[in-house]
């Protein structure tokens, strides 16, 4: 079977990226057709120069019983790589894969520092840098996806359902793309924590330089010398000091201003969400902590130092 006539996936998992799609590649492996040699080709966002058949030729060694699947989180807030799928596959079923999206930016920002692409710190980054940004924007970008491709064909999975009952969050998605059941008890994949930024890059250089080179590697489909650099590439990565927990004053701060979008979730997926937005417990706990005059002057200072703008 030549390039050109290589099926096109029937499904995508357009992310958003940090949302257990690494896991979900994994898992799926073996059970559904997957692009040859990598996970993401990043064909409809940054590699679509290349050319319909670069794309087709990742998936001629599929299985023809086999569904064919791409996971692709970086599609997921991009408006070219949405109407690219919708021209080519206009038939295709989409899966959108949802975290917490403050976990999720913060996994995301360090993500993309390890690889060189971000140098702002993500007090700054989570509220300005442009990708971070829109690909919290859920719901607005769940209803473009379904205005494409009709809500019946889009599922939308919470990484939430996954850490409650894995089992059952799999069961879902398979029944979804009409396969059979996959047993995670006989799975090599056990735990839904793989793919996790733990640390810093060795240094920014290094690490775009990494980057660069792997994606050199990748657009040339010489995915063997990928594999092969594999581990220098995560040490340029990973390869610096541990990251710190997420800043709690920080982390408030974010899930306010996030609080609209994941309203906006709710009302779309007619779901509580509550778990994303701000603990009352933490106003509660900010308001006991500091007289009734402090309180009107508008500033609310807790005992562990945490300060909040009465809005």
């Amino acid at each position: 079977m030549g390039a050109s006539t290589a099926p096109l996936p029937s499904y995508i998992a357009v992310g958003p990226t940090r949302t257990a799609t690494t896991w979900l590649y994994h898992v799926l492996n073996g059970h559904v057709g997957l692009p040859a040699g990598i996970k993401e080709t990043q064909f409809f966002i940054w590699n679509y120069r290349l050319g319909l058949d670069w794309y087709r030729s990742h998936f001629r060694p599929c299985p023809r019983h086999l569904p064919v699947m791409e996971i692709a989180p970086t599609y997921f807030d991009s408006p070219e790589a949405r109407e690219r799928v919708k021209l080519h596959i206009p038939d295709c079923k989409i899966i959108c894969t949802l975290r917490d999206p403050v976990a999720r930016a913060w996994s995301h920002y360090k993500h993309w520092q390890q690889r060189g692409l971000i140098k702002a710190p993500f007090a700054e980054a989570a509220f300005t840098h442009g990708q971070i940004v829109s690909a919290g924007r859920y719901a607005d970008h769940i209803r473009s996806w379904q205005n494409d491709f009709g809500a019946a064909n889009v599922m939308i999975l919470l990484y939430d359902d996954l850490r409650a009952d894995p089992q059952r969050y799999l069961n879902s998605l398979t029944a979804f793309l009409a396969i059979a059941p996959i047993d995670l008890a006989r799975s090599p994949i056990t735990s839904d924590t793989v793919n996790r930024a733990e640390r810093m890059p060795l240094s920014r250089r290094s690490a775009r330089r990494a980057r660069k080179l792997r994606d050199f590697l990748i657009r040339r489909r010489l995915y063997s010398l990928v594999h092969l650099g594999e581990p220098l590439f995560q040490i340029f990565f990973n390869g610096g000091a541990p990251y710190p927990s997420l800043d709690p004053e920080l982390e408030l701060k974010l899930r306010r201003h996030l609080e609209p979008e994941v309203s906006k979730l709710e009302n779309l997926l007619k779901r509580d969400l509550s778990s994303w937005k701000p603990k009352p417990v933490q106003f509660a706990e900010v308001s006991n902590a500091v007289p009734r005059d402090a309180q009107a002057e508008g500033s609310l200072k807790n005992p562990s130092g945490l300060t909040q703008q009465i809005a």
